[in-house]
């Protein structure tokens, strides 16, 4: 399901600004260069490097993940997408014996279809659901939704991951 080297906090983190940073747009090849590269100024740090977009994929799945971790972490997912459309969705986890946290298509509209899918809570919270593509998993994760789940587990509820062949869970 979810490689287990990451805090879920840090994960979920991780996922959504990969979510945002898709949304940018890709930047033009930089031109090679043309002789060696000029020394740094003295003191000068380094450009920091920025992360890859995610890739405008098409996403279609049917998909259906439920699965309990050894920790008592139990998800039960169901994801109906054609040509980059929400079709069905439900979603529920088990966070332990914590608590859990519960979503359902009904009360979302589909805000995005490309490079990822967006999903957003009707009732204006800014609850959003994201759908993306990599080139081993179709991953569906969350933000800002702490009223779909019991109090204090929200930092624990992990992006669920679906295998695109065959729609079952992803393994790490």
């Amino acid at each position: 399901m979810i490689a287990r080297r990451l805090s879920r906090p840090a994960l979920l983190a991780l996922l959504a600004l990969l979510a945002v940073l898709g949304a940018c747009g890709l930047l033009p090849p930089a031109a090679p260069p043309s002789g060696p590269a000029p020394a740094p100024a003295p003191g000068a740090r380094p450009a920091p490097s920025r992360p890859a977009p995610i890739a405008d994929r098409p996403i279609n799945l049917d998909g259906y993940c439920n699965e309990t971790e050894d920790d008592g972490f139990h998800e039960n997912a169901r994801l109906v997408v054609r040509a980059n459309q929400v079709q069905a969705m439900t979603w529920q986890m088990q966070i332990g014996k914590r608590g859990t946290c519960s979503f359902d298509l009904g009360t979302f509209r589909q805000t995005q279809s490309r490079p990822h899918i967006e999903l957003l809570e009707r009732d204006g919270s800014g609850c959003k659901v994201m759908i993306w593509q990599d080139p081993r998993r179709i991953t569906m994760g969350h933000a800002g939704c702490e009223k779909h789940c019991t109090p204090g587990v929200y930092d624990k509820a992990w992006p669920v991951m679906f295998e695109p062949a065959t729609g079952r869970c992803a393994r790490p």
